[in-house]
């Protein structure tokens, strides 16, 4: 099964790299951009099958390492 994990940063988090990449656009004459928000996405492949199961195990790994949940959020999506 493959599921993939969208992390973001939570609202009101600043996100230095989205500032500049919002920048970088606008001096390339990317005007119509009003803000930028830079997140990142993990695939995992897993042998197990059963979809609940995966998603607690998924999330317990999202809570202990792949997400800082002190200032971002996650979403768990089954492909």
């Amino acid at each position: 099964m493959k599921v993939a994990i969208n992390i973001k940063l939570k609202q009101g988090v600043l996100d230095p790299q989205g500032k500049a990449v919002h920048h970088a656009l606008a001096s390339l004459g990317f005007n119509e951009v009003e803000d930028v928000r830079i997140g990142k996405q993990i695939v995992l492949h897993v042998s197990e099958t059963d979809e609940e199961k995966v998603k607690k195990r998924v999330e317990l790994m999202c809570e202990e390492l792949l997400a800082n949940t002190v200032i971002e959020d996650y979403e768990i999506e089954f492909e």
